[in-house]
């Protein structure tokens, strides 16, 4: 069962980070090629593929994350 959330969870940042590099390429198509611009695009695509990692990982091993964060946060305050 959570095989299957980390498959749907992967499938759907994958499907968000197409849908959202397509349209950003799409628009740059539209306006034309402009030297002022600068590579939008590309930033678009960094900025989207990044965001699309972050889920990929923190979905899957949240409740390892958030264990990792309070220990540490733990033996700091601790007196």
């Amino acid at each position: 069962m959570i095989d299957q959330m980390r498959l749907v969870a992967v499938r759907a940042g994958l499907l968000l980070t197409s849908a959202l590099l397509w349209g950003a390429l799409s628009v740059a198509r539209l306006r034309g090629p402009d030297r002022e611009r600068g590579d939008v695009p590309g930033w678009v695509m960094i900025t989207v593929m990044t965001a699309a990692l972050v889920l990929a990982i923190l979905i899957p091993f949240r409740t390892a994350i958030v264990a990792a964060i309070q220990n540490a946060l733990d033996s700091v305050t601790s007196q």
